[in-house]
């Protein structure tokens, strides 16, 4: 056995004013409880919200203080994430801390929430970081999940652990739930996904094991998630399958074939057919849309979606 514990913060999140002193009082209530607890983990724009007028510069005033706090606890720290100012862009990042108060790395959400979460840069690179003795862990943030090329990928890279900020407040968070067990067990990874609440989320955080069952799911009220993963049943249930009978893992690596679809450049007719990525509206106004959109593509001929800009 190889035990790693991991506590997720399920918190109220407000959109009017900074969050960062709460997150460190539930840091103080957390590590008081729970002692025993090597990593912290909460969700998605906990800091400051979900609006981008709240957008930081980073490194900056938010990672000192959450640096101070992995520091005064010696604990592996993942604060959620934040809106960052990156010259004229902004980006969804999420920060990992080590129990030295040092900054590891960061990762920024490939998939914003279009078209929704707009004026938000995505993101290039995948993150994976190595806790000594344990074991190797991904980030994903929220939409990125919806893509199951993101999750796939952190587990060829080697991730064992994926972690999960989210914020989800609409009526979909049920199909979440199901899209996560899915990706813990076809990548057959613990995935430790923390909702926040109110302007934050819905809650009912969810903590999977690598054959896709559920160790703990929350309700939607404020929550500490204190588990202790035993991170070698990764390896046993990749080596030996789920459940001692499906092995996705190894089966990919076998047959990966040649997925024409995911070429740079290639073509997607049906893809295409789709029309642009909008905002639903009222049905007289998408029929508008679509035929300028025809108009478009007759008048300006592409190799590949190019659509109204």
């Amino acid at each position: 056995m190889k035990p790693f514990a991991i506590a997720g913060i399920q918190m109220k999140v407000s959109a009017v004013h900074s969050n960062v002193e709460m997150m460190k009082l539930k840091l103080d209530i957390t590590m008081n409880l729970y002692p025993w607890v090597q990593m912290v983990v909460f969700s998605e724009l906990c800091g400051f919200g979900p609006l981008l007028h709240t957008a930081q510069e980073v490194p900056g005033l938010f990672e000192q203080e959450m640096k101070k706090k992995a520091k005064q606890y010696g604990i592996w720290l993942v604060p959620g994430s934040i809106f960052e100012k990156r010259g004229d862009l902004i980006y969804n990042t999420a920060s990992v801390i080590n129990p030295d108060g040092e900054v590891i790395k960061r990762y920024s959400k490939m998939f914003p929430f279009y078209p929704y979460e707009t004026g938000v840069t995505a993101g290039d690179q995948f993150c994976v970081f190595d806790v000594p003795d344990v074991g190797r862990f991904g980030i994903s943030i929220c939409y990125d999940m919806w893509f199951p090329e993101t999750i796939r990928t952190l587990s060829v890279m080697g991730a064992e652990v994926i972690l999960h900020p989210t914020l989800t407040g609409t009526i979909d968070r049920d199909i979440e739930l199901s899209i996560a067990r899915a990706m813990a067990s076809v990548n057959q990874c613990f995935l430790f996904d923390v909702n926040g609440l109110d302007t934050g989320g819905s809650g009912c955080s969810i903590v999977c094991g690598p054959d896709g069952r559920v160790l703990y799911q929350a309700g939607s009220t404020e929550e500490i998630i204190p588990i202790e993963l035993d991170i070698e049943r990764v390896k046993r249930s990749r080596e030996l399958g789920i459940l001692r009978l499906g092995q996705p893992l190894k089966s990919f690596r076998d047959h990966i074939g040649n997925f024409e679809i995911y070429q740079h450049g290639a073509p997607l007719p049906y893809l295409d057919s789709l029309g642009p990525l909008i905002k639903p509206t009222k049905l007289e106004k998408l029929s508008e849309l679509r035929q300028k959109e025809s108009e478009f593509n007759q008048s300006e001929p592409t190799t590949g979606y190019k659509g109204l800009q």
